[in-house]
């Protein structure tokens, strides 16, 4: 069975604040799990974010240079690195499916969902994969610096281009991912309480834009476009009562102190 098989939404890309974009992606996990409705998603944040990983110390942010520069500040259900996830930079993305039509195997499942930002990248004349064999970590707080894992995490030219993390709630399988546009290093690394040097991210992360000179607008396509192909899905979007609970989960979890600014 593969993905074009079942009945898939794809939500093209729209701007959310930081908590509602992960409050979207739990609602869609309990949508897949209730009624079999599988959603791929493209989004950015507005205003920028820095989303911490689950487990993330919030003593590893610059909450000062944060409220200064207008960056909101969430956490991720998913483990890993804070990644700021600059409005013009960043392009995300979500898929969501029932956990029984997946494989149980973690790796398997990274590479079943991979498969269309590999081909995205490929549209966009990047020749782009998983990265061959671990790199060392440089920066612990920073996904984006972290040890480099052939499961999940994508490179071009050497370097990071797109990092992607799984979870499963609700009896459903949740990834999402980050694919980087163009590189704001300074915010990336202003975000953080004790940031490396510049040329530590730029030797480790490229960008879209560096390496096919497209535009944003073409390359958000791109992913839109093996998405849709990926899972035969048409455009579509969220439902009244989906979009509720998300307002309210964003308001009552994503977006408190209780959740960001405490160690789970």
């Amino acid at each position: 069975m593969t993905p074009a098989d079942r009945e898939w939404r794809l939500i093209e890309e729209e701007t959310w604040h930081g908590p509602t974009n992960m409050a979207l992606d739990e609602v869609a996990a309990r949508t897949a799990a209730e009624d079999g409705l599988r959603t791929a998603r493209v989004y950015r944040w507005g205003p920028s974010t820095l989303s911490l990983g689950y487990n993330q110390s919030p003593e590893s942010v610059d909450w000062d240079y944060c409220e200064d520069a207008g960056v909101t500040v969430t956490r991720r259900p998913t483990g890993g690195g804070g990644i700021y996830h600059d409005y013009t930079g960043d392009i995300s993305y979500t898929l969501v499916a029932p956990a029984d039509e997946l494989p149980g195997d973690l790796m398997d499942a990274y590479h079943v969902l991979c498969q269309p930002i590999l081909d995205a990248f490929s549209r966009m004349g990047i020749d782009a994969d998983y990265v061959d064999e671990s790199m060392p970590e440089l920066h612990r707080p920073a996904c984006y610096l972290r040890e480099l894992h052939p499961a999940h995490d994508i490179v071009a030219d050497g370097k990071k281009i797109s990092g992607n993390a799984q979870y499963r709630q609700r009896d459903a399988v949740i990834q999402h991912g980050s694919l980087s546009y163009s590189l704001a290093t300074d915010r990336h690394l202003g975000v953080f309480s004790d940031p490396p040097a510049s040329e530590t991210f730029e030797d480790r992360v490229t960008s879209i834009r560096e390496l096919a000179g497209i535009s944003r607008d073409e390359a958000v396509s791109a992913v839109e476009d093996a998405l849709a192909d990926w899972a035969d899905a048409d455009p579509g979007e969220w439902r009244d009562d989906e979009l509720a609970d998300a307002r309210d989960l964003a308001g009552e979890k994503y977006a408190t102190d209780a959740w960001t600014r405490e160690t789970n």
